[in-house]
C-alpha cells in the first residue's frame, strides 16, 4: 500500500520536473509555477507527523540539487548552501499551510529566494544565463561504462590496489559495481543520494579522505574536470580544489596510485618527484590525457 509520504515525494518529483530546465535568472519568472497539486499535497503536510514532514523537506532539497546538477554539473554546493536551501523549502511549505498570502505570491518569493540562493554559491551561474532564453540547453555529463572507464584511466584490474575509490562516481556507480563483482573492496562519492553502502553521497571537497588508506583512486571527467573549470574561473574555487587534491595524494598508501582525466598541468607541475611518479596517457578517441599519479613514498 502506497504511504502518504511516498505519494507527497512523487508529487514533489513531478513538481521538480514541471520546472526543470527553465532559466531562473530571468528577470520575469511568472512561467515558474506551482501545480494545483503541489498547492493541494503541501497545504495538507500538517497532518504527517514532524519526522515525516522533516523528512520530505529533506527529500525536496536534495531533489532540487539535483535537478541543478542535472543543468549545469558545474554547480557546486557544500553543507552551508544546502542548509540555506533546505531552510527555503522549509519556509515554502510553511507559508503555504498557514500564509494568507495568495500562491502567486508565495510562488515569486520562493523563486526569488531561490534565485538569489543560487546567485550567492555559484554566481557565475548569472552571467552565463542572465541574457539567456527561457530553457537552459545542460552541460552534460556522461555516465561511461565501466569497461570505457578502465580503458581511459589505464587502469589493470589484476595489478589494482585496495581499497579502491571513485570519486565522481555518478547516479549508478557503474565502475564502483563492476569492481566490487570482480571481487575488490570499492567505494564511490558523489553528490546523489545512494541506499548502497559502497557509495557514499558526499561532497568531493568535504569528504574526509584519511591518511595512506587508500590503495587506488580514480576520477573519470569528476574531480580534474571540475578543477579545471574552477582554475579558469575568476570566482572559481580553485583553492579548495587544490588543498583537496593533496588530501586526496596525501590518502594514497605507499604504491598506491590516483588515475584520472583529465589531466592537470597547471598543478602537476610542482608534484614532488621524489614522492610522486607522474605518468601521462594520450587516449586517442578524445581530445584530453590521462593522468596517473603513483605515491612512492
Amino acid at each position: 500500500m502506497v504511504t502518504r509520504t511516498e505519494i507527497i515525494q512523487e508529487n514533489i518529483d513531478n513538481q521538480i520536473e514541471f520546472n526543470q530546465g527553465k532559466n531562473i535568472f530571468l528577470d520575469h519568472l511568472d512561467f515558474f509555477q506551482f501545480a494545483e497539486e503541489t498547492v493541494k499535497t503541501i497545504s495538507n503536510m500538517g497532518t504527517l507527523n514532524p519526522d515525516s514532514k522533516e523528512y520530505l523537506i529533506d527529500y525536496a532539497t536534495d531533489k532540487a540539487i539535483e535537478a541543478f546538477c542535472r543543468v549545469n554539473q558545474y554547480y557546486s554546493f557544500d553543507m552551508n548552501a544546502k542548509n540555506s536551501l533546505r531552510k527555503i523549502y522549509a519556509d515554502l511549505f510553511e507559508n503555504i499551510q498557514t500564509s494568507t498570502n495568495s500562491i502567486e505570491n508565495i510562488s515569486k518569493s520562493h523563486y526569488e529566494k531561490l534565485k538569489g540562493w543560487l546567485k550567492e554559491y555559484n554566481p557565475f551561474a548569472e552571467k552565463i544565463y542572465k541574457k539567456g532564453s527561457e530553457i537552459v540547453s545542460p552541460v552534460a555529463c556522461s555516465e561511461y561504462s565501466p569497461e570505457l572507464q578502465c580503458g581511459i584511466l589505464q587502469l589493470d584490474i589484476h595489478q589494482l590496489l585496495q581499497p579502491i575509490l571513485d570519486i565522481g562516481c555518478g547516479s549508478q556507480g557503474h565502475l564502483v559495481h563492476y569492481l566490487k563483482n570482480l571481487g575488490f573492496e570499492v567505494y564511490g562519492i558523489d553528490r546523489f543520494k545512494f541506499t548502497d553502502p559502497n557509495l557514499n553521497t558526499s561532497d568531493w571537497l568535504e569528504f574526509d579522505y584519511g591518511k595512506e588508506k587508500w590503495g587506488t583512486i580514480v576520477s573519470n571527467l569528476g574531480f580534474s574536470n571540475h578543477f579545471n573549470h574552477h582554475n579558469l574561473r575568476e570566482d572559481g574555487n580553485y583553492i579548495g580544489y587544490g588543498k583537496t587534491y593533496l588530501s586526496i595524494l596525501n590518502s594514497l598508501k605507499v604504491g598506491g596510485s590516483f588515475h584520472y582525466a583529465p589531466d592537470l598541468p597547471f598543478i602537476e607541475k610542482y608534484l614532488d618527484e621524489n614522492q610522486f611518479d607522474l605518468k601521462k596517457f594520450e587516449i586517442n578517441q578524445f581530445d584530453f590525457k590521462t593522468s596517473v599519479i603513483k605515491k612512492l613514498k
